[in-house]
């Protein structure tokens, strides 16, 4: 548990950096009217996450701070536990910019232009409680107590400034190096641009002169939680759920071929002509093939919170106890505008996947370049 992952740099953390195993997201919607509270929050969030990701206290302890009278500095779950490779990444919501018409904080003028209010897409059943958001916290590492620790932490910190709207923790099981299964037990994220390669990076993932100055480096990310129809995917044929995904289940690989990272290959007949990989399929439509080149950089999380009771009042008119249980999407990207929406808007319309899945949250964050030493994270969009 002693691995430490930088804090500072000219990217934040936990966007390219090697997927943890845990991960607690969450958003907060603020609650002051005062931009130098924002701004004061930003600074205490900044050097408590410095402090974390090397695996100290929130708070350094201070003479006359902390005693038997007084509230302790840190929690103190996560004692002993180490980094544990934790990263902390910190987004702003279209909240922080505008809500319900007001300029709360004097910065209207300066929100991305990418940073849309995402539109409603088909079959959304988006619920406000797990959706939207001012501030955006997203913790991972590879111990659960970590992540969740370091989100509980600055939540505290924000007490009368912020409250919480929605909060997620998620885990991701495998190998180090190897791509992780999602609960449908297909590999998720295998067609990712490669981390490792800068140049792709630069071109789908961060921000560039395009948008404001203060955004340069950093990236966009949008949050979906999509619940998996787990008990109607488990009744299906293992061809057909290949069909679904359009890849393999035990290799990864695509239709028609032996390896994960074989190219797909959207021309593939079989011997009566019709497409290997089903033009319905996940694999197609998602595919930078049918959008015109476009790739977002997937980071996404299984989660698994029990069970809800559940009534469906058409055929076949079923009641019956489910899991709540799905995917924590997590797509970062230079511009969702270029890339989620469109590709999103397809796959809403035409994925077979569409009858195992139901989005019930969504939220869009812009996440800011890294923070520099003595400076706190987002500091040139408060310049004046």
């Amino acid at each position: 548990m002693a691995a430490t992952e930088p804090f500072y740099g000219e990217h934040q953390g936990g966007i390219v950096t090697p997927q943890q195993s845990h991960t607690y997201a969450a958003a907060f919607d603020l609650t002051t009217e005062k931009r130098a509270d924002v701004i004061h929050l930003l600074r205490e969030w900044t050097d408590a996450a410095a402090r974390m990701t090397r695996g100290e206290a929130a708070r350094p302890a201070q003479p006359g701070y902390e005693g038997d009278d007084k509230a302790p500095v840190d929690s103190g779950e996560a004692l002993d536990l180490g980094p544990a490779g934790l990263t902390i990444t910190f987004g702003f919501g279209p909240g922080l910019f505008t809500r319900e018409g007001k300029d709360r904080y004097g910065l209207a003028a300066r929100r991305p232009a990418a940073l849309i209010d995402l539109p409603r897409f088909n079959g959304d059943q988006l619920l406000p409680a797990k959706s939207g958001g001012d501030l955006y916290v997203q913790a991972c590492a590879n111990d659960p107590q970590v992540a969740f620790h370091a989100v509980r932490q600055l939540a505290r910190m924000g007490y009368g400034a912020i409250q919480m709207r929605w909060g997620q923790a998620g885990f991701l099981s495998g190998a180090r190096g190897k791509t992780a299964r999602n609960l449908m037990g297909f590999k998720d994220g295998t067609n990712n641009p490669s981390t490792s390669d800068p140049a792709l990076m630069a071109q789908f993932v961060w921000a560039g002169a395009e948008g404001p100055a203060w955004m340069q480096s950093g990236t966009y990310t949008v949050v979906r939680r999509i619940r998996i129809t787990l008990e109607h995917w488990d009744q299906m044929q293992l061809g057909f759920q290949e069909q679904v995904v359009g890849r393999h289940k035990l290799s990864g690989a695509p239709i028609g071929k032996h390896n994960e990272f074989d190219p797909v290959d959207l021309d593939a007949v079989d011997k009566d002509g019709n497409p290997m990989i089903p033009d319905n399929s996940h694999v197609r439509l998602s595919n930078p093939g049918s959008h015109e080149g476009q790739r977002l950089l997937r980071r996404a999380y299984s989660y698994n919170d029990s069970t809800n009771f559940y009534i469906e009042r058409w055929p076949p008119w079923r009641q019956e106890t489910e899991f709540d249980a799905g995917l924590l999407f997590i797509a970062h990207q230079r511009d969702p505008r270029t890339a989620f929406v469109p590709i999103n808007e397809k796959l809403s319309k035409f994925d077979m996947m569409n009858q195992f899945t139901t989005h019930v949250g969504s939220a869009i964050f812009a996440c800011p370049p890294g923070a520099k030493p003595g400076s706190f994270i987002g500091a040139e969009l408060f310049e004046a």
